[in-house]
């Protein structure tokens, strides 16, 4: 299993025992989409791109982030799993 799929991997257990969802977002035709729609209780929702360690996102990618963001959503780059806890939180809160 690569580093990227571990880290998606421990992210979809992570957001399911915080009693939310995460989706896999497949877009053909709107390339670059983040990887994963986190849905939590009472409305919380945030897009996370999942990258092996220390990589970032193409410039699509970010430019699709900066999309959502002026759309008043939370994107997220996670490429490191210490980072889950974080970034659900920060959902939940937002």
């Amino acid at each position: 299993m690569g580093k990227e799929t571990k880290i998606e991997k421990k992210l979809v257990q992570e957001v399911k025992k915080a009693g939310g969802l995460a989706l896999k977002l497949v877009s053909p035709g709107y390339v670059g989409v983040p990887d994963r729609l986190i849905l939590i209780a009472f409305g919380k929702i945030g897009f996370v791109e999942v990258k092996a360690p220390n990589q970032k996102p193409r410039k699509i990618q970010m430019r699709r982030h900066k999309e959502l963001q002026k759309l008043g959503f939370k994107t997220y780059v996670l490429d490191d799993e210490k980072e889950i806890g974080g970034i659900i939180d920060a959902i939940r809160t937002t």
